[in-house]
C-alpha cells in the first residue's frame, strides 16, 4: 500500500494530538553465515518488512496497519552471504515514541530449490529523523 492510500489515523485518544507524519529510509543488511546446509553459489534471498510498532491499545482499536516489504538478493561465497535492502516508508502515525517493528525472512536457493529458510520478527526500533535513514544489521546463522 503506498503512503499516498494510507488513510490518516485520528487524533490519539489519550491525549487527542493530531497525527504525525513519519518517513525516512530503513538500509537493512543481512549478515547470513552459511553452515553446510547450503551449498557454495546458493542464492540467498532476503525479505525486510515494518509497520509500525503499535502499543497494545492500539492493535485492537486500528484498522489496517501500515506494512512496507522490501527483497534483496545475495550469493553464497564461501561461508556467508550479505544482502542489503532498502525501505523508503511515509506514514501518518498517532506518534512515533514505539518505533517501528522490522520482520525478516531469509531463504538459501540452490539448483534442488529451497535449502533453508528462516524468518523472525525483531523488537521494535525508532524512527530515523524525519526524512532521515536508519541502518539496521541482521544476522543469521544456516
Amino acid at each position: 500500500m503506498s503512503a499516498a492510500e494510507w488513510a490518516v489515523p485520528a487524533a490519539d485518544q489519550r491525549s487527542g494530538a493530531a497525527p504525525v507524519a513519519a518517513s525516512g529510509v530503513f538500509s537493512v543488511t543481512f549478515n547470513v553465515n552459511i553452515a553446510s546446509t547450503a551449498p557454495v553459489g546458493a542464492t540467498i534471498t532476503c525479505k525486510a518488512r515494518i509497520a509500525p510498532n503499535l502499543a497494545a491499545f492500539e492493535n485492537s482499536t486500528r484498522g489496517a496497519v501500515p506494512v512496507e516489504p522490501a527483497p534483496g538478493v545475495g550469493t553464497v561465497i564461501g561461508s556467508s552471504a550479505n544482502c542489503t535492502v532498502e525501505i523508503a516508508f511515509l506514514w501518518m502515525v498517532a506518534n512515533t515514541r514505539n518505533g517501528v517493528a522490522p520482520g525478516q525472512e531469509i531463504d538459501a536457493v540452490s539448483g534442488g530449490g529451497v535449502a533453508a529458510v528462516r524468518t523472525g520478527r525483531g523488537m521494535g526500533i525508532a524512527y530515523p529523523a524525519t526524512g532521515g535513514a536508519a541502518r539496521l544489521r541482521l544476522n543469521a546463522t544456516f
